[in-house]
């Protein structure tokens, strides 16, 4: 009790001293306690490291092997030039998925090509040029202070003035020249060597020759010119050379190119195989007609199969759309009688046709042009471009005379003619890499050629063959069916011997009389052919049994192809006129 007795009188005595201390100046401040925190004393470096890290991020460029990207990347992060550890196993260390050229990473430049033809003229007349990756220039530095930075394409204000005042110039002197006539020396201006007579006498250079009036042609004249023309046409008759007539083409299409300025005949990208198996059509899809007289030949664009080209006999020849609208794109009128046969060049930019006024011509798909023209005043019945891919201009021709003439389209000249047939020549089959070629003729034989030597290698009769008007080769390039005119579809192997296969025999049809094309599905399962009751038959290739019959056309079908990427739909043309896509 005293204890706290104490205790008391202390608090007691401590408020008194306290309102002292607050009332009087006099007594010492107080002292302050320093203030302590609960919270443990961390290291702070780690985190200042951290955040050093983070910022070095944001700057350095992205890894092209990560997936993630943790924070928002700038631009320039985006579009820096790749860097990074150098892979161990290559020898630049770029490794191989990231490489797109044989020397490393090449990176696109998005520049029009007007805007590259633009630089590229300018930096070979000035010496300086726009730097595509910057806004600077690079060359010839103080040309390009000299000339204010101009370009090729933009001629400065003060040069187009320039220009025009010196044309105004040039006016008004020939003004004064022909208005201030009664001034001047009336003997300058008739002195051909004076400047006034030139002035006045100045002519265009291309002004043509000088207009005047087309006087009548003396007696002598008539006579020369009327013995010449007698000459000429008696020269005409003697060469018998092909009918010449004017070469013209019609486009039926919307435009020649569409909004991307790709040609109507550029494939379309999404062009390709569905599956590797083909299987016979069932029924029509579509029917072009356009031909007045009947279809001798018709063609799939070659690998895709988009446009499809027709032979007629009304002397046209039409290039239809497959794909889209269904329509006749367009018309190639340069023969002046029926057409024979067609074929297209690798690419199919350009395509081969012959006629039976003895001319083969070499147009160009696109544009309806006709390159070039041959003729050795024969009737062509068969034409082939050489398939290599250098010997694209070669040209191969079977014409009615028994001979296969070779021409080099380039030169226009005859390199090789092939005279062993003893009958007019009907097809041309290329086989063994293009090395060799088959030939079919009247004289109901087979030969072979190597290519380029006339000399026959193999030569197959039988008593029992008959003619074979058409001719096909196995898309496995071992076979080769022969449409033979005894109704029947013969196969030859395309190995050394050239063996007739005794076990394949394809029959049913009624082809006698008929050249109908005999043609293979793209995977060499069925073999297919028209007939001449207006038929297209199709057999099992293993079995050789008949699988479908299609009654096609009335009349004659004399062509069949099957789709190089559809693979269940085939093109057929016949005498009526029609081509049906099944």
């Amino acid at each position: 009790m005293d204890l706290l007795q104490t205790y008391a009188d202390k608090s007691d005595g401590e408020d008194q001293s306290h309102q002292l201390s607050t009332s009087s100046p006099d007594y010492s401040p107080p002292r302050l306690i320093p203030s302590k925190s609960a919270a443990p004393k961390v290291d702070d470096t780690m985190l200042a490291l951290t955040v050093a890290k983070a910022h070095q991020s944001h700057s350095k460029p992205i890894d092209p092997s990560q997936h993630v990207v943790a924070f928002n990347p700038t631009y320039d992060q985006l579009w820096a030039p790749i860097y990074g550890p150098a892979h161990p196993y290559a020898k630049d260390g770029i490794a191989q998925g990231m490489r797109n050229h044989k020397l490393g990473f090449v990176e696109d430049a998005a520049i029009e090509s007007f805007v590259f033809d633009e630089q590229y003229n300018t930096f070979h007349k000035y010496g300086y040029a726009a730097d595509p990756s910057g806004n600077n220039y690079i060359g010839d530095l103080d040309a390009l202070q000299k000339n204010d930075a101009i370009s090729v394409y933009n001629i400065p204000q003060h040069e187009q003035k320039k220009r025009k005042i010196e044309k105004m110039k040039d006016v008004e002197m020939e003004d004064e020249v022909v208005g201030g006539e009664h001034e001047v020396d009336p003997t300058e201006i008739d002195n051909p060597a004076s400047d006034l007579w030139l002035m006045k006498n100045k002519k265009s250079p291309w002004a043509g020759k000088k207009e005047g009036v087309q006087t009548d042609l003396t007696e002598e004249q008539k006579k020369y010119a009327e013995e010449y023309a007698k000459k000429k046409e008696e020269k005409g008759h003697s060469g018998e050379k092909g009918e010449h007539l004017v070469d013209k083409t019609t486009f039926h299409g919307k435009e020649e190119r569409d909004y991307q300025g790709r040609s109507w005949i550029a494939p379309p990208k999404d062009a390709k195989a569905t599956n590797d198996h083909c299987y016979i059509p069932k029924r029509l899809i579509h029917t072009w007609s356009g031909h007045t007289k009947g279809v001798s030949a018709i063609r799939f664009f070659p690998k895709y199969g988009h446009l499809i080209l027709s032979a007629g006999m009304d002397t046209k020849v039409k290039i239809w759309d497959v794909f889209n609208s269904g329509k006749c794109m367009r018309t190639y009128m340069g023969h002046s009688k029926a057409v024979r046969d067609i074929s297209f060049c690798n690419d199919g930019t350009k395509f081969l046709t012959a006629g039976y006024d003895k001319n083969i011509k070499y147009w160009d798909t696109e544009t309806g042009q006709v390159i070039s023209t041959f003729s050795t005043g024969k009737i062509p019945y068969v034409v082939k471009l050489n398939p290599d891919e250098d010997k694209q201009n070669i040209l191969l021709a079977g014409m009615s005379d028994k001979k296969i003439v070779q021409w080099d389209i380039n030169t226009g000249q005859t390199t090789q003619e092939y005279d062993q047939h003893l009958g007019a020549v009907n097809t041309i089959t290329f086989v063994d890499n293009n090395r060799r070629f088959v030939t079919s003729s009247d004289d109901k034989s087979l030969r072979v050629w190597e290519f380029g030597i006339p000399v026959v290698i193999k030569y197959i009769s039988e008593p029992h063959m008959h003619s074979m008007p058409a001719i096909s080769l196995h898309p496995n390039t071992n076979w080769l069916a022969a449409q033979s005119l005894d109704n029947q579809i013969l196969i030859y192997s395309t190995r050394e011997r050239f063996q007739l296969n005794k076990k394949k025999r394809f029959a049913g049809h009624i082809v006698a009389g008929y050249a109908c094309q005999v043609n293979f599905s793209p995977d060499g399962r069925f073999v297919m052919s028209g007939d001449g009751e207006g038929k297209c038959w199709f057999w099992d290739w293993k079995s050789c049994k008949v699988f479908r019959t299609l009654k096609c056309h009335e009349g004659v079908c004399i062509g069949c192809e099957w789709h190089p990427l559809e693979q269940s739909k085939v093109a057929t043309c016949g005498w009526d006129g029609l081509i049906k896509y099944w």
